[in-house]
């Protein structure tokens, strides 16, 4: 999955997200999602959610589902 719909990320789960300094780059940071930020069920360049260790950054990919 791709990250653009806000149903099927939910906290605890295991993403890819692109911080804001690694747009350019595309250069991806995987982590456990700790909270959901858009609050729109669909985003194109993917929903904004926080992980666990404080980072901010938009789904890019789904790594695994619980």
């Amino acid at each position: 999955m791709n990250g653009q719909n806000r149903k099927d990320i939910f906290p605890g789960l295991e993403v890819d997200i692109i911080l804001k300094k690694d747009q350019r780059s595309g250069k991806k940071t995987r982590g456990i999602v700790q909270s959901i930020l858009t609050s729109a069920t669909f985003h194109s360049r993917g929903i904004k959610v926080r992980l666990e260790d404080g980072q901010v950054g938009r789904v890019i990919s789904i790594e695994e589902e619980i």
